[in-house]
């Protein structure tokens, strides 16, 4: 074995030349608009599914109602198929709303690469599918709950919880994490990933995809309390769907992005207190 895969992972990209990479001073004009554009491209897709979604599920309300009103039930167990396309449904909105987020530390990936003299299009992507993988897990998780949630009448027509309780229990518990030193750590780490990229730097297509989904667990740590926040507003909500995205990329890349952080979850502990109360 060569000394240089016995080394480690600081060694093997050293902190003083990556930390001297910035992407537009490294990629060129036609990476960066390729890696923005698939950023771009992937998110519109996603929105746009969900928007069909919203027209399907607003007719489909209007047709429950009128069932209703005419004596006849609505079947109300949810089916293996019931489950998939809840579990497509909570997949496509974690892409829609976290990948505009991962597109600065997309951006640096690439860049370090390329300061080594690599072509980086086929690690970058398996990067960004690394990251994915962790949501579209986070996804099974979250499907399921709701499954819970409907199996117990807990979920009003428009997918939001129906208690006023379990309301105030979900704005209280997203509201204390976001206080939390775990939260901390991980926002940090998304709003400067260098140090991540510098010491677990890993070659390789399997290095690319384990270093995204790393990195996908970090943001998974920082944002997992805020997607469940949906639960209380409606899970297809839309408008609180894109509210959530801004207030994600304000985290992670706004100038008092920690600050910001802190005093919305002061306030959705509050905003649970009194639905409590």
């Amino acid at each position: 074995m060569s000394p240089e895969k016995t080394t480690d992972s600081t060694r093997r990209f050293p902190g003083r030349v990556l930390s001297s990479l910035t992407p537009a001073a490294v990629l060129s004009r036609r990476d960066r608009f390729l890696i923005l554009g698939c950023v771009v491209l992937s998110t519109l897709l996603a929105w746009a599914y969900l928007l069909h979604l919203d027209r399907q599920m607003s007719a489909g309300m209007e047709y429950d109602k009128m069932m209703a009103a005419m004596g006849m039930h609505v079947n109300t167990r949810w089916r293996p198929a019931d489950f998939f396309f809840t579990f497509a449904m909570w997949a496509v909105m974690m892409v829609g709303m976290m990948v505009p987020s991962a597109a600065p530390v997309l951006l640096l990936f690439a860049a370090a690469g390329a300061g080594r003299g690599k072509r980086m299009p086929l690690t970058t992507l398996l990067f960004a599918l690394g990251y994915i993988a962790v949501w579209v897990s986070f996804s099974v998780g979250t499907t399921a709950a709701q499954w819970g949630l409907h199996q117990t009448a807990m979920l009003s027509a428009v997918m939001a919880s129906s208690s006023g309780r379990l309301s105030g229990a979900i704005l209280m518990a997203a509201g204390a994490y976001q206080l939390t030193p775990w939260k901390g750590k991980c926002l940090t780490h998304c709003r400067s990933p260098l140090g991540f990229l510098m010491t677990n730097w890993r070659d390789g297509a399997g290095g690319a995809f384990r270093m995204g989904f790393r990195h996908g667990a970090y943001c998974l740590g920082c944002c997992w309390a805020l997607m469940c926040v949906l639960f209380v507003v409606g899970v297809m909500n839309l408008i609180w769907v894109a509210a959530l995205t801004g207030f994600v990329l304000i985290e992670k890349t706004g100038p008092a992005g920690a600050i910001v952080a802190r005093v919305a979850g002061a306030a959705m502990f509050v905003l649970g207190v009194v639905a409590i109360a």
